[in-house]
């Protein structure tokens, strides 16, 4: 893994270096806008996933269908 020697002392030394650049008033509003970013993203995935299901279903369908007016023609 990429992070694996990354320790409790490296974390608060990456925890400080953010506070000293951005401060501790900003760090809550980029989490809050990153937690909102990978909320939208797992959504956007969700409906991808359930517009390709909806779409093999129409496909099924239409086969099924055209497969019955062949056998009535």
């Amino acid at each position: 893994m990429l992070f694996r020697n990354l320790g409790v002392p490296e974390l608060i030394l990456i925890l400080v270096i953010a506070i000293l650049i951005f401060g501790p008033g900003r760090i809550g509003k980029i989490g809050s806008e990153l937690g909102k970013g990978i909320r939208g993203f797992k959504e956007g995935v969700a409906s991808d996933e359930d517009d390709e299901d909806e779409a093999a279903e129409g496909e099924a369908k239409e086969a099924e269908s055209s497969d019955e007016t062949e056998v009535e023609a």
